[in-house]
């Protein structure tokens, strides 16, 4: 009998949440699905790691299936470390982060807790793999993008995910006869014009609530912005070397 994938699941978005619940249920059609995330939303967090607090996991369970589930009280990264050194025994065949209730294109994997977790498996050298739907509903219908994750992510287990890549996948808020396929693209150039809303409490105290608008001006027509816009499904190669080399030889002209 032909040995099933070890695929660990984990989000931002907390373990109740119906976009991981979505995600268990697909994964547990392809390989032995073990869940490592958040006991409440940790949305935003990027990259964060808990090092001047304890951390605490435990052994529960959401919904009936043949998965195990843990709940963590740290980070989306933090719940992958504790995957990989402390529940799984050993490192998982994939990592699949998700699936975020809200874009996580373009700027907005910097910030994404999603990709983060995506990302500390990369880090580990596990396959990985984040997948957001652009609807940031609560109750937001994931049954028309299913299919597409299934594809996927048996794609990326019978292929490989190039080394120190990971996969950003992010998709319309359509119907599924209304996705038109798949693109591999790269990342937008946008960003978030920000403002600050400052008010002022009862107590005569002032505060700040965070706005602002997502400006993009990249006109090209392989950008994931421009898929999404189009109707498809985009997946952007990304990687967590930062390295600019393109400037590499531009700076050892400068009299160091």
């Amino acid at each position: 009998m032909e040995k099933r994938a070890l695929i660990l699941v984990t989000n931002d978005d907390g373990i109740t949440a119906p976009g991981i619940r979505s995600l268990i249920e697909i994964m547990n059609e392809i390989g032995e699905v073990v869940v490592v995330a958040p006991d409440s939303p940790q949305s935003a967090m990027g990259h964060a790691i808990t090092i001047n607090s304890t951390l605490h996991c435990e052994k529960i369970t959401v919904t009936d299936g043949p998965q195990l589930e843990y709940s963590c009280s740290g980070t989306p990264a933090d719940c992958v470390k504790l995957a990989v050194n402390e529940i799984l025994g050993r490192k998982p065949d994939l990592c699949v982060s998700g699936i975020n209730h809200g874009s996580n294109s373009s700027i907005n994997v910097i910030y994404s807790g999603t990709m983060s977790a995506a990302m500390e498996a990369g880090i580990e050298g596990i396959p990985a793999i984040g997948f957001s739907l652009l609807d940031y509903n609560w109750n937001a219908d994931f049954s028309p993008i299913k299919k597409f994750i299934k594809q996927i992510t048996t794609e990326a287990l019978t292929n490989g995910i190039p080394k120190d890549v990971v996969l950003n996948v992010n998709f319309p808020k359509l119907k599924e006869e209304e996705i038109k396929g798949i693109k591999i693209c790269r990342q937008a150039k946008a960003n978030w014009v920000e403002k600050f809303d400052k008010r002022t409490n009862p107590m005569g105290r002032e505060y700040y609530w965070l706005t602002g608008s997502f400006v993009n001006e990249d006109k090209g027509e392989d950008t994931d912005e421009w898929a999404l816009k189009e109707g498809y499904v985009s997946i952007v190669p990304t990687q967590f070397d930062l390295t600019a080399h393109h400037s590499i030889q531009q700076l050892n002209t400068w009299n160091l």
